[in-house]
């Protein structure tokens, strides 16, 4: 991650003063919420860099929203309508900013023969047959994941997978290369060291574990084997990711540790 005076180009320097740390945790809120920052706050790429690690953090807060939203929904609605209200939440918090992601890569790679049709449909802002279709199924098992989990639990879940999401899509910067020569996510999309993906790791997946760390762990261990799974996929279609791929990743993520709790509650 890189420190002051170090010029942008690898988010994996040793860590800053607090002071940088707190511009990056603000970059990360400015670049992946729509929750107003500080001004002067985040503007520059070297702090976009760094925000990266503070993506699970900003995850957290996101999956915090949709679950008071949710809890207090709770006391007007029945348990369908407060898990649609708190998607509802969630989505206003970011902007549908993940969502937009998995739209555009199914219609990339739904739609794409070569790595240069999947490319150039990813940018098109147009949404297609395969977007729609992988939003909606999304949305549905979400929606019902949820409403299917005790209230506490799955207010909590909320929390969890947002978070651990998060740390699962930014391990694709440790490992992958970025797919584009320039690009809206190129100021992010930068190399991550262990040390620095560490933190990230810290701070999103531990939430896991409570109240039922062996839920925790069946989530874990099927969010790893997907990892490795759309790591090869990734790498086989576009030889890297892009900024879309992260956010398909995040919602597969989330979505995967949803069915994986609730499958273990089910058994």
């Amino acid at each position: 991650m890189k420190g002051v005076g170090e010029p942008p180009g690898r988010a994996d320097a040793r860590f800053a003063d607090p002071r940088v740390e707190f511009r990056y945790l603000c970059a990360a809120l400015g670049y992946f919420t729509r929750i107003p920052v500080p001004r002067g706050f985040g503007g520059d790429a070297s702090d976009l860099a760094g925000a990266i690690r503070y993506f699970p953090l900003v995850g957290a807060l996101v999956g915090a929203i949709g679950a008071v939203t949710y809890l207090v929904a709770l006391h007007v609605f029945p348990p369908s309508i407060a898990v649609l209200l708190s998607m509802v939440a969630t989505l206003a918090a970011t902007g549908a900013f993940h969502e937009d992601g998995l739209a555009d890569c199914c219609d990339a790679f739904g739609g794409g023969a070569t790595r240069e049709d999947v490319l150039r449909i990813m940018r098109d802002s147009r949404i297609g047959a395969f977007g729609a279709v992988g939003l909606v199924v999304a949305f549905a098992l979400k929606w019902q994941a949820l409403v299917a989990l005790p209230p506490l639990v799955a207010a909590w879940l909320m929390i969890a997978a947002h978070a651990a999401s998060r740390a699962m899509a930014a391990s694709f910067l440790v490992t992958l290369d970025y797919a584009r020569p320039e690009g809206k996510a190129q100021p992010v999309a930068q190399r991550m060291s262990p040390r620095a993906y560490g933190l990230a790791a810290a701070l999103g997946l531990p939430w896991l574990l409570w109240p039922d760390w062996r839920a925790g762990l069946l989530a874990l261990g099927v969010a790893f084997v997907l990892r490795v799974a759309i790591a090869r996929y990734f790498n086989k279609r576009l030889a890297g990711y892009t900024g879309d791929c992260l956010g398909f990743a995040q919602q597969i993520f989330e979505l995967s540790i949803y069915l994986s709790v609730l499958a273990w509650i089910s058994s």
